[in-house]
């Protein structure tokens, strides 16, 4: 099993045991840049921080987070995840997501997510 494999595993636990702030601590590089869809991304470690930490914040009730398949390259691994959740703002949200993350020095360098809103 490869390290990065093992890391992207590792990571996936953490936000299944909704441990996603440690998740985000422990695998992503202080240069991150975060991209929803086509939004514009957002740069750096503290914006990316701020807005997961205000994406927390609005959800009401968790009900599942599960990786349903995950690939890993040499240095980029992706995850298809699905959730469902109640945001505060959004309301009931149950989806499937894709994850491509880009990895450097061990942690995410670049990470965007892909899904029908």
């Amino acid at each position: 099993m490869s390290k990065l494999f093992q890391k992207i595993n590792d990571l996936n636990d953490l936000v299944m045991q909704g441990e996603v702030m440690k998740a985000f601590e422990t695998y992503y590089h202080n240069d991150v840049i975060m991209q929803e869809n086509d939004l514009n991304p957002t740069q750096g470690k503290d914006a990316n921080r701020k807005r997961e930490e205000e994406f927390l914040n609005n959800i009401i009730e968790f009900r599942a987070a599960k990786p349903l398949k995950v690939t890993v390259g040499e240095s980029i691994s992706m995850v298809e995840w699905h959730y469902d959740y109640t945001h505060k703002e959004w309301g009931d949200r149950n989806y499937t997501q894709i994850s491509v993350q880009e990895w450097k020095n061990g942690q995410i360098i670049s990470e965007k997510f892909y899904y029908c809103s």
